[in-house]
């Protein structure tokens, strides 16, 4: 049986000291590790990437601990003691068993309250469009890296895919979804389809998310050249009718272009990192500063049961299998070790 939502008026922030709100962070859901694609550039957020596994099957993500009822009481317990933002992500999230129960197992909720947002490579969309729209999603967010099938190749290590099964997926999503947006990471082996993928979000009306490449351990000198953002800045200030620049609240700032698309006016964003990040008492002798992503924290609960308030330092990670039975004490651990790594004492 999943969990049902907490009672309407139970102030799980005030009863155990976790004011989620307070602290502008967000909820990043791994259903899974596993994903079709072998993305080169993929640190699958902390856990083994795809295409190491796909190179060698000996080498395999952490045992699955959480059932979607498991995921529904943390999602719940904390929307409820403030978090306003929860992205479901993988691996390839549509992938899991647990995927279709624990979106149907979402609450009704104003998105005033908080947002629930799917990040997908589309692949499955056209095939679980139907189920995802009588979830409480609010946004799905394809992630569109590529315009062809020889991007695909290239970007996935020679892994099949079909841009058009994706854009048809694209496309009847936003008949049937409230928010449609898409994102894309500058590489080198895209920088020929940018314009393209700029293109395709206007004549959709779709919001569009553009992402500099960031090195990580598990993407270095793998042949991948960075592609900076400063000439698609120049090319958006050109077609926009405002440019906004944002440096607060959790991760890298970015430029926020207001432009004309087929549905009326849409934002672009671009994910700038000269713009500067975010940073907390953790991240003061942290290793891994230069190669942040987040910065400030982006809470990151998987399937193995591990919570985590940093996405680069897997040694950080708490255990919240014990707490799935009570989300008070669940809360109460989670701020305890939010606090631990917001003040640099998280060892």
């Amino acid at each position: 049986m999943l969990p049902t939502p907490t009672a309407p008026g139970l102030n799980l922030a005030a009863a155990t000291g976790g004011d989620f709100a307070r602290r502008g962070g967000q909820l990043r859901v791994s259903l899974t590790p596993r994903c079709q694609l072998g993305c080169w550039f993929c640190h699958n957020e902390g856990e083994i990437p795809p295409r190491i596994t796909h190179h060698d099957r000996a080498i395999q993500p952490r045992r699955r601990a959480f059932n979607a009822s498991d995921f529904l009481t943390a999602i719940n317990a904390m929307t409820s003691a403030g978090i306003r933002r929860v992205f479901f992500t993988g691996g390839e999230p549509l992938l899991s068993p647990l995927a279709r129960p624990i979106l149907q197992g979402l609450p009704e909720h104003q998105m005033s309250d908080y947002t629930t947002t799917l990040i997908t490579n589309g692949l499955t969309l056209t095939k679980d469009l139907d189920w995802l729209a009588a979830t409480a999603l609010d946004r799905i967010k394809v992630s569109l890296h590529y315009f062809s099938d020889a991007s695909i190749a290239a970007i996935a290590e020679g892994k099949s895919g079909d841009i058009a099964k994706i854009k048809a997926g694209i496309e009847a999503a936003i008949d049937v979804i409230p928010l449609v947006e898409l994102n894309l990471l500058l590489q080198e082996q895209n920088a020929h389809e940018v314009m393209d993928i700029i293109s395709y979000a206007r004549e959709l009306g779709t919001g569009l998310q553009i992402i500099e490449l960031v090195d990580t351990d598990h993407n270095q000198d793998l042949g991948g050249a960075k592609v900076p953002s400063a000439d698609i800045s120049s090319h958006l200030r050109s077609i926009s009718t405002a440019e906004k620049v944002v440096t607060s609240g959790t991760g890298q700032g970015r430029r926020v272009f207001t432009v004309s698309g087929q549905r009326g006016e849409m934002t672009i964003e671009v994910i700038d990192a000269s713009l500067g990040r975010h940073h907390v008492g953790q991240c003061t002798t942290c290793p891994k500063r230069s190669q942040c992503i987040e910065g400030f924290w982006a809470l990151r609960l998987d399937s193995a049961g591990a919570l985590s308030p940093c996405l680069l330092r897997p040694d950080l990670r708490l255990d919240v299998t014990p707490y799935t039975q009570d989300q008070a004490a669940l809360l109460a651990a989670v701020s305890a070790h939010l606090d631990a790594f917001t003040e640099g004492t998280l060892s």
